[in-house]
């Protein structure tokens, strides 16, 4: 294992980070339609989230992208609620405690923004992510809330911060 530092998104990674999510989404077999694949801010990831209460943080190793997560409040919802956005790691990165640790510094960083909740979506069948989310907290929701566009994801949890 090389050296391997997680930071806020910089110009710079655009085009890697795009790459990382969009392989990521496909090997997991997410459909292109309805889920984070047709995001545009996919290749704007640094510009997205530029401005108040939202940040993009990337993990590296040996300065090559391997993954990544963001906050960001939730899309017409209150205030509070934040969400959890485009988390995803390339298989080297799994396994390596790494998705705890980009948990921790997405939920740190919301606690300072003074969001009281955060509010994700994923799939059902991404079973080791809903797992590592259950763990640190996150409990399951029968509907979904705000409006993401992700009308593909069928699983959404929220977590008490």
């Amino acid at each position: 294992m090389g050296t391997i530092k997680i930071r806020p998104v910089a110009l710079k990674d655009n085009k890697a980070l795009a790459a990382v999510i969009r392989e990521v989404l496909i090997e997991m077999g997410v459909p292109k339609v309805g889920t984070a694949y047709e995001d545009k801010e996919l290749d704007i990831m640094f510009e997205t989230y530029e401005g108040a209460r939202k940040e993009y943080f990337v993990v590296e190793e040996d300065e090559k992208i391997i993954g990544g997560a963001g906050i960001a409040q939730l899309e017409k919802g209150s205030d509070e609620i934040c969400e959890l956005q485009k988390m995803y790691f390339l298989p080297e990165a799994r396994g390596k405690g790494l998705g705890h640790q980009m948990m921790n510094t997405c939920l740190d960083f919301a606690r300072t923004q003074g969001f009281t909740k955060c509010y994700l979506e994923t799939m059902p069948y991404m079973k080791d992510a809903r797992k590592l989310y259950a763990k640190v907290g996150f409990t399951y929701l029968d509907a979904p809330m705000g409006d993401t566009g992700h009308y593909s994801c069928q699983a959404w949890m929220i977590k008490d911060l």
